[in-house]
């Protein structure tokens, strides 16, 4: 087991004291012993998530006289957490926004600090998904990274020449299936389609134009029909063994039994990580996620990341300038320097994220990180999380194939119209 800095502050330990001290906060008088100012920061897998302490180092050292104290939440339990936190009055100054759904509920239940002075300062252009935190003219968050997808490969598997700089969905079925090799345990798949609806609904809705949110599910279909092919043909593991067996994606590329990967940039971080402590060997490449129209074009998905600051923050000055400078050039450059996409980027800040030792530097992967568009996985709604939730369980339901992909269309729209709407 890794063992997670005693700096960190453990979820449960948190919210004992902060159970104990009659839903006051976090305790404490704000400052340390020497006097610097305390920010406590709302977080999760700390251990395991470097970029947290790559941004949080990188902030004390500009400003040593303000302690950054991570409160760190497993990932699983993050969002419910905050929630029952913000609900009870806490007052951890920095609130991580792990999506965009969360981020709208709080902001506007009045939880987090009004931000958009900060915004009116910034060189907007010089920012990916900082748009999807406005509310209504409002912003109560900043976005510090932005990850969207891109098709990774084993360049072992993938033989030279192979032309992957603008596939279409029709010319990835083609290939993974030409890339499939041998059978049972031995077996390399040509690909991996992990088990998440968004591997098919969110890749269908940026690239066809389709609303998420609106109750015709129609240009579903065609991403539907080709990713069951390439489970029907065995180019990629069933759905149903991959969920059953509670498979990894990072496993099915990094041991060799996938040719190629569909998958958030966040993955980079990970593949450099594991490569420098030796647990794989993997030479890795990126492409652009194959498209559905051959016009040239990259359109994706993805979602930010960003910070808050807590409208019952203790020392909300000291919080706001975390976020600022996490969010701007010297916090991108910190995190681009372990493999992290940030929201903020410009050419010194791009050759910093490629010059990483192990990251690959050719101009196909140059290109996949230059998308013509980046869609938001899931619209901002209050209607976002239900929705999500059916369109999740009637996805199951086609990929592992007890309903067909026209009954699951069907029962998506029904739902969503009877259930949400």
């Amino acid at each position: 087991m890794r063992k997670i800095p005693a700096r960190a502050v453990p979820v449960a330990i948190a919210l004992s004291l902060f159970a104990a001290a009659g839903c006051s906060g976090s305790g404490g008088s704000g400052t340390t012993s020497d006097g610097r100012t305390v920010v406590k920061i709302a977080l999760w897998n700390y251990a395991t998530t470097p970029e947290f302490k790559a941004l949080i180092d990188g902030f004390e050292k500009k400003y040593p006289k303000i302690d950054v104290q991570p409160v760190d939440i497993l990932a699983d339990d993050y969002s419910d957490k905050v929630t029952t936190m913000l609900a009870g009055g806490d007052n951890t100054d920095v609130l991580t926004m792990k999506n965009v759904t969360d981020y709208a509920r709080y902001g506007t239940r009045g939880q987090l600090k009004d931000l958009s002075a900060d915004v009116q300062s910034l060189n907007k252009a010089s920012y990916s998904g900082l748009d999807d935190f406005d509310l209504k003219g409002t912003y109560y968050a900043l976005p510090y990274r932005q990850d969207f997808w891109v098709l990774y490969y084993n360049k072992a598997l993938v033989p030279t020449g192979t032309d992957l700089s603008h596939l279409t969905w029709s010319g990835f079925d083609t290939l993974a299936k030409s890339l499939t090799k041998g059978q049972g345990s031995s077996k390399v798949f040509g690909t991996y389609l992990h088990t998440w609806r968004s591997v098919v609904q969110a890749i269908a809705s940026a690239q066809t134009g389709g609303d998420l949110l609106g109750g015709d599910y129609s240009f579903f279909k065609d991403q539907y029909t080709t990713a069951l092919d390439l489970q029907k043909s065995g180019a990629t593991l069933p759905f149903s063994t991959a969920s059953s067996q509670k498979v990894t994606y990072d496993t099915m590329l990094t041991t060799g039994k996938a040719a190629t990967l569909p998958m958030g940039t966040w993955f980079s971080a990970a593949l450099l990580q594991d490569k420098a402590q030796g647990k794989t060997k993997i030479d890795w490449g990126m492409a652009p996620i194959p498209q559905i129209a051959a016009n040239g074009k990259t359109v994706t998905f993805g979602s930010p990341t960003a910070f808050a600051v807590n409208k019952k923050a203790r020392n909300a000055d000291a919080a706001e300038k975390f976020v600022t400078w996490a969010s701007g050039p010297e916090g991108a450059n910190a995190i681009a320097k372990i493999g992290v996409v940030p929201s903020y980027t410009d050419d010194s800040i791009m050759n910093t994220y490629f010059g990483i030792t192990g990251m690959p530097n050719d101009a196909l992967s140059r290109k996949a990180m230059k998308p013509d568009k980046v869609q938001l996985e899931m619209p901002v709604s209050d209607k976002s999380s239900d929705i999500d939730q059916i369109l999740t369980e009637e996805h199951e339901l086609v990929m592992s194939g007890e309903k067909s992909i026209d009954k699951g269309i069907q029962e998506m729209d029904h739902r969503v119209k009877t259930e949400v709407q």
